[in-house]
């Protein structure tokens, strides 16, 4: 099998760690750095080029390891790919609800996946009103792009989350308010879904002075037990979202298991390490199922 693994950097840990799997099965497969990549059309069929190469037809899946900050153009490579008939673990729509937050949210919830109360809006004159609307007087803002824990912020009182937001808005930040939920403790989940089930799962605390989880912000790691539900929820979030592979972020309330983030180039490091779990061959697994049968 031949599989093309889309990063900027073959040095990172994840791509490492795919690349080395899919060798070590005995599969054929390259780094591609995407944004090297360009898509030329004509009457025949459209060609994609890694600089100068032409690599149309070449691959049996594809594996998008998509940074942030190349969202748009990674997007149009991948999309270019499943036109052209290529099996991949994160489809290039599911990439982009899984980007911004607020299509995110409206995708989960038309898929009755629980989640924290939010408000996004826009109107100065209704918004001190509508905060009543999220329980309790703290509150999370978030930027509608954002990784790692960047563009999250605590507001410890209505006035105070009002001032934040107007601040966003007059930069022409646009945000969501979520309730914040005192029960996770400053804690959430990691549920790294690849098909049909989880195959690891991380307790994620927050470091000291800070209500984030993330551990590129200075949280710790502990491996956790899913209970069924929330093995349930994170599958079907992952599922309706389009993502074969993701890295699905839950907090437990008194109401359950809430999912607040969704992520279709989730890192394997952190959570291989702590759980000890080859996640990166069972995603090598699932691609050899769904191309070879």
């Amino acid at each position: 099998m031949k599989i093309y693994l889309l990063s900027v950097s073959g040095r990172l840990y994840s791509t490492q760690r795919l690349f080395n799997e899919a060798s070590r099965r005995g599969h054929y497969i390259r780094i591609v750095d995407h944004t090297q990549c360009s898509i030329f059309f004509d009457k025949e069929k459209p060609k994609i080029f890694f600089n100068r190469e032409d690599i149309t037809g070449r691959a049996d899946a594809i594996i998008p390891r998509i940074g942030a900050s190349f969202t748009e153009q990674g997007v149009s490579i991948v999309n270019q790919f499943e036109k052209n008939g290529v099996y991949n673990i994160a489809n290039s729509t599911g990439i982009l609800r899984s980007r911004n937050k607020l299509f995110t949210m409206q995708h989960m919830v038309k898929n009755n996946i629980p989640i924290p109360k939010t408000l996004y809006s826009k109107n100065n004159n209704t918004l001190k009103d509508q905060l009543d609307l999220l329980t309790g007087n703290q509150y999370i803002i978030k930027f509608l792009e954002g990784t790692h824990g960047l563009g999250v912020m605590l507001a410890e009182s209505k006035k105070s989350a009002i001032s934040i937001i107007e601040t966003m808005q007059s930069l022409n930040k646009p945000i969501l308010i979520q309730e914040f939920i005192k029960e996770s403790k400053g804690e959430d989940i990691r549920a790294y879904v690849v098909g049909d089930k989880v195959v690891a799962s991380i307790k994620r605390s927050c470091g000291d002075n800070d209500f984030r989880s993330n551990v590129h912000r200075g949280g710790s790691t502990s491996v956790i037990k899913l209970t069924e539900k929330e093995h349930e929820i994170a599958v079907k979030t992952a599922q309706c979202l389009g993502l074969d592979v993701a890295g699905i972020d839950l907090i437990r309330s008194n109401d359950g298991p809430l999912v607040i983030e969704a992520n279709s180039s989730a890192g394997l490091e952190g959570i291989e390490k702590a759980t000890k779990v080859n996640i990166a061959g069972e995603i090598i697994k699932l691609i050899e199922k769904k191309v070879q049968g």
